[in-house]
């Protein structure tokens, strides 16, 4: 079971009662980079293609229309397919 949550194209109801539209952006080219999680991320993807690797391994697509919230304490790699533009929010 990942440790990273992904819901596909989540309804416009869920992303009105997130208040989505403001939070902030991240843009990013296509790169391949280390990241750690010191808080809990909710983002919601606009644009993009990207694999997430854990460190222990488990290999997670997202993009596009996906709402993903990334653990607080997780160590992975992005390797980012399509560059990615997201609204996100630190908790």
């Amino acid at each position: 079971m990942s440790k990273i949550k992904i819901q596909n194209n989540p309804s416009e109801d869920k992303l009105n009662q997130l208040n989505i539209n403001s939070w902030s952006i991240w843009e990013k080219e296509v790169s391949v980079f280390p990241w750690t999680y010191s808080e809990t991320e909710t983002c919601y993807f606009l644009e993009g293609d990207v694999i997430v690797t854990t460190e222990g391994g488990e290999q997670v697509q997202m993009g596009a229309g996906d709402l993903v919230t990334f653990p607080s304490g997780m160590s992975c790699t992005w390797n980012i397919k399509i560059p990615v533009k997201k609204h996100y929010r630190f908790e």
